[in-house]
């Protein structure tokens, strides 16, 4: 059977709000996912005879760009009716496949198998199992037919496990045999969204005792020592969960389970999801109290998107399928207002001490009033680029500019907190916003879509003022000052010495190097690999640039400590800072003319209301 020429350089298809006929089955076998190997086959009814669209997700809500990971497909056949049928990928779109059904045919059926990454790429691109557990995005794992909305494609899941494992999914449970569980029909659109974590070591804890409304903790880790929460723990996650409840007024789940995953040796990142969240940390996160603290934000912000990115969603971030291109202009607001609120809500629940949390802020502020690259690229641009953004490479991050609608986007916020909190002599805040925008149509999971427009809308309701043109004087700015000014309005104000904070010797500790961005104006792995350069800082003046590699300090070997060292004695002197270094095999020495000591960032009272302390505190 030869396929037509068109059917292989295919123009977009429109989807239509319309039923497929019948439901598509899915039986995922991961028996094999210690060997990272997952295997699949897919049944796909079928009305009529002749050309086909088959997609395979391209743009996954939450990672913002067109990362399907496709490229760990393999082993693809299609058969009808016993009968291989050929396929062909379409030239323009390597996410769209072409098969033509034969005469007679009732149902396609796939098989193929993901291969999970050992190592490298991002989200469900990166590592996602291990001998002891999986994480599985169902994204990875289906096509779907062209020409339909999502939510109108029914699908009915099974999932095969090794024996013994147990698993958490948002999915529901309509029967079990042994390892193998199948699950209730849904919209291909939910299926996505509900993602599954297994493993051999489990805990589920119950965030919500006596609640109308499940929340749940599960964790699976490698080691059983990994996955139990203390007391303490338990009852900040408990917290957390009424914390939300109590700025956003309701919420738009029938039940809801934070999934995560502690291991060394998958991706560490979080992805949001209406019902549940992927969360996926390193294996230490409970068991470390340094770890614990760094990383306690990450399950509150991807708890708050259910809010804000699920449930209200910016109107172009909405597709009707997953294969038609989203615009990420709105993300300072999906993402910015939502890392906003994970630290708030990391500070009322006591994940966070009120200290804690004004050492994060402190760590933001001077990171980004240290991104040279605000010089020409806006925050704007930033979200608008985003798949560019996302993936932009290692080395001249302060130049280039990453996601700096995530941290930016937390001190946006708080400039609008305390602005709103001023206008209205302390009777509004953020709050009202928060109740306003993302608490109405209480238990609804339908997404509304909003837009610029609608955001300031809501703002004005709270509090008259220019809101657009607060934004976008914020938004748009190219220069050399930070254009926020929520610190100083809360009564503090960034301010530097030469002890690093518990949160920034923290993170030193987590990415193993020095972050001397602040003072000589570098960042530096533990075996002297330069990571970052600020752009025009006394270390690029001296000629170091990302991916050098520092090889002795002084005449002495380097170390984090003997650069530290180093810069603390050229304080106040003359004699400039001598590094050895190494550009692949070719060996130099750099003198760097700094004088200014260790520059470590904090939040200091500068008078007034102390602003951060109200928002810091428990709602009753």
């Amino acid at each position: 059977m030869a396929l037509s020429l068109s059917a292989v350089a295919s123009d977009a298809i429109v989807p239509a709000d319309t039923p497929y006929p019948g439901t598509l089955a899915v039986k995922l076998d991961l028996t094999d996912a210690p060997k990272r190997v997952f295997r699949v086959q897919e049944t796909l009814p079928v009305a009529q005879p002749g050309p086909l669209t088959l997609y395979y997700p391209q743009w996954i809500p939450g990672e913002h760009s067109p990362s399907g990971p496709i490229n760990n497909v393999a082993g693809l056949t299609i058969t009808a009716s016993g009968r291989q049928l050929p396929w062909r990928r379409d030239l323009r779109d390597m996410f769209a496949i072409h098969v033509d059904v034969p005469q007679g045919a009732s149902q396609l059926e796939l098989s193929f198998q993901f291969l999970s990454p050992g190592e490298g790429g991002s989200f469900g691109a990166s590592p996602s199992s291990t001998p002891d557990l999986v994480d599985v995005e169902f994204n990875q794992v289906a096509f779907y037919p062209a020409g339909h909305y999502t939510r109108q494609i029914r699908i009915q899941p099974t999932v095969t496990l090794p024996a013994g494992w147990q698993f958490a999914t948002a999915l529901e449970t309509a029967s079990s045999s042994g390892a193998t569980t199948t699950f209730k029909p849904l919209g291909f659109d939910d299926f996505v969204d509900s993602p599954l974590l297994a493993g051999a070591h489990f805990n589920r804890v119950d965030l919500a005792p006596g609640g109308r409304t499940p929340v749940h903790l599960t964790v699976v880790a490698d080691e059983a020592g990994q996955v139990k929460l203390d007391d303490r723990q338990v009852e900040q996650h408990r917290a957390l969960v009424a914390q939300a409840e109590k700025l956003f007024g309701t919420h738009h789940y029938a039940h809801y389970d934070f999934l995560l995953t502690l291991s060394d040796h998958t991706g560490h990142f979080g992805l949001e999801h209406h019902q549940s969240s992927d969360d996926r940390l390193p294996a230490d996160f409970l068991t470390d109290k340094s770890s614990y603290a760094l990383m306690a934000s990450l399950m509150p912000h991807e708890y708050v998107h259910s809010w804000c990115g699920k449930f209200r969603r910016p109107a172009r971030l909405w597709a009707p399928d997953f294969n038609t291109t989203e615009e990420d202009d709105l993300l300072w607001v999906y993402e910015g207002l939502t890392d906003y609120w994970s630290g708030v809500l990391s500070a009322r629940s006591g994940l966070w001490t009120p200290a804690q949390y004004r050492d994060s802020m402190a760590e933001i502020a001077a990171s980004m009033s240290h991104r040279t690259g605000r010089a020409w690229r806006s925050l704007q641009d930033t979200a608008d680029a985003a798949p560019l953004t996302y993936y932009g490479g290692g080395g001249w991050g302060n130049w280039r500019r990453g996601t700096d609608f995530y941290p930016e986007g937390q001190l946006l916020w708080l400039d609008v907190d305390t602005q709103i909190r001023a206008l209205s002599g302390g009777k509004r805040s953020l709050d009202d916003f928060a109740r306003l925008f993302f608490g109405m149509d209480p238990g609804s999971h339908v997404t509304r879509t909003y837009t610029f427009d609608d955001v300031v809308a809501a703002l004005n309701q709270v509090q008259p003022h220019d809101w657009k043109g607060f934004l976008r004087q914020r938004l748009d700015y190219t220069g050399p000052e930070l254009p926020e000014h929520g610190i100083e309005r809360s009564g503090w104000k960034l301010v530097y010495d030469d002890k690093p904070s518990a949160f920034a010797k923290s993170m030193e500790s987590l990415t193993h190097g020095a972050n001397l961005a602040y003072s000589i104006g570098l960042s530096v792995s533990a075996k002297g690999e330069i990571r970052d350069v600020q752009w025009d800082g006394p270390a690029f003046k001296a000629g170091l640039v990302p991916g050098l590699t520092i090889v002795a300090v002084n005449g002495k070997d380097y170390s984090p400590q003997a650069l530290k060292d180093a810069v603390t004695a050229a304080k106040g002197g003359s004699a400039p800072i001598e590094l050895l270094v190494k550009n692949i095999d070719l060996y130099s020495t750099v003198k760097v003319d700094y004088h200014g000591g260790l520059r470590y960032p904090h939040l200091a009272r500068a008078g007034g209301k102390d602003l951060f302390g109200a928002i810091a505190a428990p709602l009753k």
